[in-house]
């Protein structure tokens, strides 16, 4: 099997906790070829860690590398578009972290850029690869017998899982002018969606959309397609709570997401038919290989009758990088490519325009 070199941009809570590890584990697909972050810290801690990881002084330096085959944009947001722009011209590979770019017009500049591509760029919603969702689709009810979904998702933030799992480096020695700056650029390409009068309200909840819920709205779109539109959308806990219903024609969608320090996780999605539930089950992605599980109720003669699959351990992660694998070796496209996360981006831009109908800027 071809050994592919990974260089990676952004070194934070997910690539310490998971990119890398998973790619040390799939030894026989990928070699850690580079890395790069803005915090001079965890430049010296990976190749420590991982020594066949060079540390490269700039992002545009790895891309450029000829020693690099694969780019892993694991950076802030807000650069996201400016280093897949780079990796398309220096001709990489490219596994994208969630969400694709902040802005629908900056995924159309790349979809424009990569129109003839013939390199993969692949999107990370490994919540579309977890065992649980991969069996469920075999188990849904026919889309005309669906009668109603439901999707939930309750999260605390992942340092509450990974302070007390795993030694995940946080730096304090980033330029706070670097940080100051991104900031102000993350700022401007939300307004460009929420509007440049939005409240920070807004400003909180498009970013909740982008950074939790862009998972299950992608697995919503995967599992049952594309929503005709969003009938409603709602905002509180000063933009961390997020309810939205989408309208599938004969049925709707409704979609929670609650943030909170209580340290809990708590994510489901549930496609109901007049004799049928199809529930899948996931618990935190920050510590790898928890479970996810898929329940199967249909009605009997005697009462309902539920089926369990799992618990399924393996991990989503894993089975995402070796999808991604499998697509530069056949070359072959992803489910989960640039166009494909435009619609999400074009569904949160929806989102947000039936907040400020709802509630105000």
């Amino acid at each position: 099997m071809a050994l592919i070199r990974v260089g990676l941009v952004g070194l934070g809570e997910v690539a310490q906790s998971i990119h890398l590890p998973v790619l040390a584990d799939q030894r026989n697909r990928w070699v850690i070829a580079g890395a790069h972050d803005i915090s001079a810290s965890l430049v010296k801690l990976i190749p420590s860690q991982y020594p066949t990881a060079k540390a490269y002084e700039s992002a545009e330096a790895l891309i450029n590398s000829p020693d690099i085959d694969a780019v892993f944009v694991l950076s802030s947001d807000d650069t996201h578009s400016r280093f897949v722009r780079a990796a398309i011209t220096a001709n990489k590979h490219v596994l994208l972290e969630k969400p694709a770019c902040l802005t629908v017009r900056e995924i159309d500049e790349l979809m424009a850029l990569s129109k003839d591509y013939k390199k993969t760029i692949f999107v990370g919603y490994m919540r579309r690869y977890a065992p649980a969702y991969l069996a469920a689709r075999d188990e849904l009810p026919a889309h005309g017998d669906i009668t109603h979904v439901r999707i939930f998702d309750l999260i605390s933030e992942g340092r509450h899982f990974l302070q007390k799992s795993q030694n995940v480096l946080y730096p304090a020695d980033i330029d706070p002018t670097i940080l100051s700056r991104g900031a102000e650029e993350r700022d401007a390409l939300i307004r460009e969606v929420v509007g440049k009068d939005a409240s920070a309200e807004l400003v909180r909840a498009y970013r909740g959309l982008t950074a939790l819920s862009s998972h299950h709205i992608s697995a919503m779109r995967g599992l049952i397609g594309e929503p005709r539109r969003v009938v409603a959308a709602h905002r509180t806990n000063g933009g961390a709570n997020t309810s939205v219903t989408f309208d599938y024609g004969h049925f709707a969608c409704l979609y929670d997401a609650v943030v909170d320090d209580l340290g809990l996780f708590d994510a489901m999605i549930e496609v109901r038919s007049n004799t049928k539930r199809v529930r899948i089950i996931y618990d935190t992605p920050y510590i790898r290989s928890l479970p996810t599980r898929l329940e199967v109720t249909e009605a009997g003669s005697l009462g309902p009758v539920t089926k369990a699959f799992g618990p399924l351990y393996g991990d989503a992660f894993s089975n995402e990088l070796e999808t991604f694998h499998r697509h530069i070796m056949e070359g072959t496209k992803p489910v989960t490519d640039l166009a494909d996360s435009r619609r999400d981006l074009a569904l949160m831009a929806e989102i947000i325009a039936r907040m400020r109908e709802s509630g105000g800027r």
